[in-house]
């Protein structure tokens, strides 16, 4: 061991990123596994093997002095290979385990390099593995083998075989990434992805601002002749984006989400971030959508529940809910309580309500015989209470 040791492991840091301390140290520790196998150390013995950094010549102490004359042998050498391999390659593992964990909400490119059980597992420059897992496919996607492939970095796991990698291609973060690649404005800071709302593979709504009036938002995402928001389609195989105009005004806001369909008029219920969303009758299968995707993926944008309605049975909604409104209103006029009738004080007005008597209407059902059954009630007092219901809802009606 020797300055020809320290060359090989300067060269596997500059070709596998491992870090030269580290890899001296895994030599170190094999160097020390081999020593105690030679040397049948004690156990209440200290044995200490190091590697000088400059020279690459190695020293072995036992209990603090140094041993002058060591031979390692064969079997020592071979102990000391396998601990070295073993330890490189946790090294490499904890490299590729770091580098991939910094790019956790990322983009990474690599190829298809097989199937297995409904997943794809794509290599990533020769570095390592990841893996596309069927959840995290769009549907509507289809790739070969050795087919270049950019991910999303879902999730880095540690795994005895090595660094898990997830991948996806169905979040939605992965086109707020592609926008921030394709599109300078929104990598430089200047339009801002305010939400998006996707279903992969089919269609997907994001909104954007501008927070310089000069720049437009939605044309710098589409670029000249549509050639950025193409790069990005043809990248997701086809996906439809619907870009939109992001506004403070909730109102203008759900009209650009709801696009391409033309909106007549919003009605809002701000307490519970509702939206009554009314168009033409020639507007409201735009409006929904295919298996009603427009406004699902709209109001997932906004975040608001939009109903969207046309100018007939908005209307006719309205009446009903006027019609109800109405009849409520005479059921309470109808329903007048025991505490207006003249005459009855309040232990006996306790015990009716206690014996499950709460109107007149109640009281105009039963009969002098179900009266005189309550506490305190007798023949003379039911009569009476019975004649002032009857004058009451005489007057009433």
């Amino acid at each position: 061991m020797s300055q020809e040791l320290l060359a090989i492991l300067a060269q596997i840091e500059r070709e596998k990123g491992i870090k030269k301390e580290v890899l001296i140290e895994a030599v170190e520790s094999a160097l020390l596994s081999a020593a105690r196998r030679v040397m049948n150390v004690k156990p209440n013995e200290e044995l200490k093997v190091e590697l000088d950094r400059n020279t690459g010549k190695i020293r072995a102490f036992r209990n603090q002095e140094e041993i002058t004359s060591i031979d390692f042998g064969r079997i020592a050498a071979s102990t000391a290979r396998q601990v070295i391999i073993q330890k490189i390659r946790e090294a490499e593992k904890d490299v590729i385990f770091n580098e991939f964990q910094g790019k956790i909400g990322e983009i990474v490119s690599g190829t298809v390099y097989r199937f297995d059980k409904g997943n794809i597992i794509v290599d990533l420059l020769g570095k390592t593995e990841g893996v596309l897992l069927k959840r995290e496919q769009s549907p509507k996607e289809e790739f070969r083998q050795g087919q270049r492939i950019c991910a999303y970095v879902l999730e880095v796991k540690k795994d005895n075989k090595g660094p898990q990698i997830i991948l996806s291609r169905t979040h939605p973060n992965l086109l707020k990434k592609l926008f921030g690649l394709e599109v300078p404005e929104i990598y430089e800071g200047i339009v801002e992805i305010k939400a998006i709302s996707r279903e992969a593979g089919a269609r997907t709504k994001i909104a954007v601002w501008s927070k310089n009036e000069k720049v437009d938002s939605v044309g710098a995402c589409v670029g000249m002749r549509g050639n950025r928001i193409r790069n990005i389609v043809n990248e997701l195989q086809g996906e439809k984006i619907d870009i939109v105009r992001y506004s403070d005004d909730i109102r203008e806001y759900i009209k650009a989400a709801v696009a391409p369909a033309k909106v007549s008029e919003i009605k809002l219920n701000k307490d519970n971030l509702k939206a009554e969303v009314i168009v033409d009758d020639d507007q409201l299968s735009l409006a929904i959508g295919k298996h009603g995707q427009n406004v699902r993926l709209a109001s997932r944008l906004v975040g608001w529940e939009l109903d969207i309605r046309t100018k007939a049975t908005a209307s006719g909604t309205e009446q009903k809910e006027e019609k109800a409104k109405k009849e409520k209103e005479e059921e309470v006029k109808e329903t007048v309580s025991l505490g207006q009738l003249s005459g009855i004080g309040e232990k006996t007005l306790a015990s009716l309500n206690g014996s499950g008597f709460k109107d007149i209407e109640d009281i105009l059902r039963a009969g002098i015989k179900d009266l005189t059954k309550i506490k305190g009630i007798g023949e003379k007092k039911a009569k009476k209470i019975i004649e002032q219901a009857k004058k009451f809802s005489a007057k009433a009606g």
